[in-house]
């Protein structure tokens, strides 16, 4: 409630600032070993999947920590991983401001934030000192897992978007536990058109090949799409994926659609916003829907990370029924405060014998 009233007249940009500030201030305290024993997950709550021992199946999706300056910070308030970025090769100030918009009555979010970030060279050592961190907080516990989203440059034209994904993919393959590319975001100018297969083939085949030479191992990939695809190109890129020996596809990035969302916000308020990706409870019907598309087309061959409008255990626990082998979430965790990501993994455990619960796959 706290969390709610101090930060819900304030510019949705500074809040997130000032609240991520206080995240990582409760570190710097002293006070990051109590908040793990109160949030961290239960270790009969550990899965496998993608090779990679995950704490439990609920993490934070990208947006939040652009730059990864606050893993280990976040991993104490019980996110089972934690996606930084998006991350582009060049360090660029994103989309002129405001450019983030909340709407509070249907528990959503505008943005077109546009990719802000410090660039992959300057997200590389801070990504090497959090694995240190998680290392040294979770030993003999399964620790949180670190995904890295990269995306395209502005700056740089569509057809050397390869080149561009090669770079980021260079410096920071070799400190992410899996890599997500985003070719899905609506606020970078054409990023959307790399989603059609011809386009898509060889960013994903140059990040899987750039990814292993830099690491000197196999790291899971995955590919993260929108909500606004035709089934019939969710399909397509869910055969691609197939195709390149994709770990994974993340469902679903946020939305440009407007109407049959439920939106019960004024739609005057909604149109003077403008353009951006819509996020939070109202994209939960579609983000689903692509979700049960991509499972019944692709079997047990991939793993699924499902996000979009997960505010609660029980939205949590759908997601996983429908197919889902991660949850995400980000906009709930805006509205909800510092202890959402604790909440929803206690739920889950809670409903963990429940009926009908997919097994776990590896």
């Amino acid at each position: 409630m706290f969390f709610r009233l101090a930060f819900s007249g304030m510019d949705p940009e500074r809040a997130h600032r000032l609240g991520f500030l206080g995240i990582r201030l409760c570190r710097s305290l002293g006070v990051s070993a109590v908040l793990r024993r109160l949030c961290r997950p239960g270790r009969d709550q550990a899965v496998e999947v993608m090779g990679l021992r995950f704490p439990s199946r609920f993490g934070l999706a990208a947006g939040f920590d652009k730059g990864a300056q606050g893993i280990p910070a976040l991993a104490d308030l019980g996110f089972g991983h934690v996606e930084i970025g998006t991350v582009t090769a060049q360090a660029q100030p994103g989309n002129p401001q405001p450019r983030l918009f909340r709407l509070v009555q249907d528990r959503a979010v505008i943005n077109r934030m546009g990719f802000n970030n410090d660039g992959a060279a300057a997200v590389a050592p801070r990504l090497a000192q959090a694995r240190r961190e998680l290392d040294a907080d979770w030993s003999g516990r399964a620790r949180p897992v670190i995904g890295v989203n990269i995306g395209k440059t502005k700056a740089v034209a569509l057809e050397d978007a390869v080149a561009d994904y090669r770079a980021s993919t260079r410096q920071l393959a070799p400190l992410a536990d899996y890599m997500m590319v985003n070719v899905s975001s609506p606020n970078t100018p054409g990023l959307r058109e790399l989603q059609a297969v011809e386009s898509l083939r060889p960013i994903l085949a140059a990040v899987r090949e750039e990814s292993e030479a830099a690491a000197g191992r196999r790291i899971p990939l995955l590919v993260k799409i929108a909500p606004d695809l035709a089934d019939d190109d969710v399909r397509a890129v869910a055969d691609l994926a197939l195709e390149l020996g994709l770990d994974g596809i993340a469902t679903t990035n946020t939305t440009i659609a407007r109407d049959g969302l439920g939106l019960r916000t004024d739609p005057g308020a909604v149109a003077k916003i403008g353009a951006g990706g819509l996020s939070g409870a109202p994209l939960a019907p579609r983000a689903e829907e692509v979700l049960r598309i991509v499972r019944a087309h692709v079997g047990d061959r991939l793993t699924i990370i499902a996000a979009g409008g997960v505010a609660s255990a029980e939205d949590a626990r759908r997601r996983l029924e429908a197919g889902a082998d991660l949850v995400q979430g980000y906009t709930a965790f805006l509205y909800e405060g510092p202890f959402y990501a604790a909440r929803i993994v206690r739920g889950l455990r809670r409903g963990s014998r429940r009926p009908g619960l997919r097994a776990r796959r590896g």
